[in-house]
């Protein structure tokens, strides 16, 4: 599955923009898509270093007009912890000299809610 297929829509509800100071970002994702996909969709479309990722289904509402009754349909919601300040890694290569790895991600999503 592609990057662009499981992720759909950003979800913007007062509980979702609580959680941005925290580093949680809500989003609509396709039904079938695991945690697995929605991360790597993630950290490929936004390059961010994902930590955490929950899933809900959502099911639809029943809707009435009229006379005539229906059914909106099932999706998937996924709250997706990013890491809000990635530090910089350093190890002992070979001879013992120290090694830093410069910062590849970044902190937060800019263009989230179309800013």
């Amino acid at each position: 599955m592609k990057a662009e297929d499981v992720i759909l829509a950003p979800v913007v509800t007062e509980k979702s923009n609580d959680g941005l100071q925290a580093g949680k970002y809500t989003f609509r994702v396709n039904k079938k898509a695991t945690k697995v996909d929605i991360r790597n969709a993630v950290e490929k479309l936004f390059e961010v270093k994902v930590l955490n990722v929950n899933t809900i289904s959502v099911k639809g509402k029943e809707k009435r007009m009229g006379k005539t009754s229906g059914k909106t349909s099932d999706w998937k919601k996924a709250i997706v912890t990013i890491e809000t300040n990635p530090q910089e890694l350093s190890y002992l290569a070979k001879g013992g000299k120290e090694t830093k790895v410069s910062k590849k991600y970044k902190d937060s999503i800019e263009h989230f809610m179309g800013a």
